[in-house]
């Protein structure tokens, strides 16, 4: 799998940009500002290494992502899977539901996602 690791903060900020897209540099601006309260200069610095790894683009001062926030997002889950959990899914569930009960509803959807990526 292609290397899409972001720390915390890249990835704050990249969900600015994925919730809002496509938006002004300067809309951009001020939302970190007011979300991440960073300076101007931060948020450029940011983007522009954003933009170097593939993330984003600044065109014509308008940011777009160039990768899908859930292609981002099965990649963590991957990795973190694979390191905490030895790449066991189902240590994985186990351990996250740890005692708890789901709803019916919650072990219906869970069932479906199970059966549409199963094997054969």
């Amino acid at each position: 799998m292609e290397e899409l690791k972001l720390c915390e903060s890249d990835y704050r900020f990249m969900n600015i940009i994925w919730e809002n897209e496509p938006l002004s540099s300067g809309q951009l601006v001020t939302l970190c500002a007011q979300e991440l309260d960073w300076k101007k200069s931060t948020t450029y610095t940011i983007l522009k290494k954003l933009c170097e790894r593939g993330f984003a683009r600044n065109e014509g001062s308008t940011v777009t992502a160039l990768v899908p926030r859930d292609k981002v997002r099965a990649y963590e889950s991957e990795r973190f899977v694979e390191r905490t959990f030895g790449g066991s899914l189902p240590v994985f569930l186990a351990s996250f539901l740890g005692g708890k009960t789901i709803s019916d509803q919650e072990a219906a959807e869970l069932k479906r996602l199970i059966d549409q990526h199963k094997e054969g």
